[in-house]
């Protein structure tokens, strides 16, 4: 096992600093787009656009790494990436943001598929869980890391900015120093909506619903703690809290979930995220202790809402089917995620700050309602038939590709393209 880790350590390396860095960025631009007076229409859009761009990087990047190679691909997607974030300070009004939060999605859309793919590919069916277990621990101590960088510098300057960008730079490093070899060309899927609504409306409606409300607080929640009274130091404590919850919660639901129905068990997931949320709304503004156990709360049981709608899915899929499904289900929850942005400010603007988190406690409630009713629709799929493939949510971003299922490498990838 320890070989097996050494093996990919430079892409893990890599991939630990780029997330940071994304991490980092994401709430740095929302911090400053309030300074700077940004609507609050205008806030959440950055993050539409993020995800826009993030949603056709998913369906144009392989075909530019297949053209040039992975190690090239990476390269000029962190090298543009890179420019991005320093063209933020540049030019500092929302249409210009829009632009490189974009483009930002779409590097970082292909950035995610290499690295991602490439780490899957290196992995024995034997390892490969494990190897999986490890990036997620990068990703999630990375993208806290990241968090709490908000306090080396004032978030109104350029030092933080440049920072980011020296991250992405850095992560460049590894992989051009790499000796592992570059994987076999990403080949896209086909992907067919009405097909994975019949197959699954529950897995349909759970990541719908965690792009739609993750994609919301990640915009806007460094907003409603600043406009609730707290420093930004606050700011890095609750998202740290809320990526350190799910970071916690990830294995005990997922281990839950392949032992009994797996949709009671979104179904008491989405009414705790639902509760958290709530929480963070009615005592937040009034104790930052109580703020921060909240986050930590909601963090445990929204985090772990995409990797169960997934496995949902497969569990009613045929292994044909895996590469379009997981596809499909990426797609559907980019779209979640475009949404949720675009409709919290104006809630915000209406209701004040707090409503952000009762916003997400309608969408959590939604899906919690729609469980219940899909419930008395179907049988439970047996214990002995479920797919044990739980996989979790990158944090603070959408989920990368579905390159990272563990059964895509089980067959020829020429093969998974023409089934699919």
């Amino acid at each position: 096992m320890r070989n097996a880790i050494l093996s990919v350590f430079s892409l893990l390396v890599a991939a630990a600093i780029l997330l940071g860095a994304n991490g980092l960025q994401s709430t740095l631009l929302s911090l400053r787009a309030n300074i700077e007076g940004f609507p609050l229409s205008a806030i959440g859009f950055l993050t539409s656009a993020y995800f826009v761009g993030f949603i056709l990087g998913c369906r144009y990047a392989p075909r530019f790494i297949k053209n040039v190679g992975h190690i090239r691909a990476f390269t000029a997607l962190a090298s543009v990436a890179s420019a991005a974030t320093l063209a933020h300070i540049l030019f500092v009004e929302p249409v210009s943001w829009l632009i490189m939060r974009a483009l930002a999605g779409f590097c970082f859309a292909g950035l995610h598929m290499i690295i991602e793919s490439w780490l899957n590919e290196r992995a024995t069916n034997e390892n490969r869980g494990t190897v999986l277990s490890v990036y997620r621990i990068a990703d999630f101590t990375a993208v806290t890391a990241g968090q709490f960088m908000l306090n080396v510098a004032d978030p109104a300057g350029f030092v933080l900015f440049v920072g980011v960008s020296i991250l992405i730079s850095l992560s460049l490093v590894p992989v051009a120093l790499t000796t592992a070899a570059a994987p076999r060309p990403i080949k896209s899927a086909k992907l067919n909506i009405p097909k994975l609504w019949t197959l699954s409306p529950l897995a349909c409606g759970a990541v719908v619903a965690a792009g739609a409300s993750g994609s919301a607080f990640w915009a806007l929640a460094p907003v409603f703690i600043q406009d609730i009274g707290y420093d930004v130091s606050v700011v890095a404590l609750f998202m740290s809290a809320i990526i350190f919850g799910g970071a916690m919660a990830q294995f005990p639901i997922g281990w839950l979930s392949d032992r009994t129905d797996r949709r009671r068990v979104i179904v008491g997931t989405a009414f705790l995220a639902g509760a958290g949320a709530t929480l963070i709304s009615l005592f937040g503004p009034d104790s930052q202790n109580l703020l921060i156990a909240f986050a930590l709360m909601l963090g445990m049981f929204h985090l772990p809402l995409y990797g169960l709608g997934v496995a949902n899915a497969n569990d009613f899929a045929e292994a044909e089917d895996f590469v379009s499904i997981n596809g499909g289900l990426l797609l559907l929850y980019g779209f979640g995620a475009v949404t949720g942005p675009i409709i919290a400010p104006f809630v915000m603007k209406g209701f004040g700050p707090s409503s952000l988190f009762f916003y997400n406690a309608v969408v959590y409630g939604l899906l919690t309602i729609f469980g219940l009713y899909r419930l008395t629709q179907r049988k439970p799929v047996p214990v002995e038939e479920k797919t044990e493939d739980f996989v979790s949510v990158p944090a603070g971003a959408a989920p990368a590709v579905f390159e990272i299922d563990p059964r895509a490498t089980d067959e020829n990838p020429d093969e998974a393209a023409a089934k699919a």
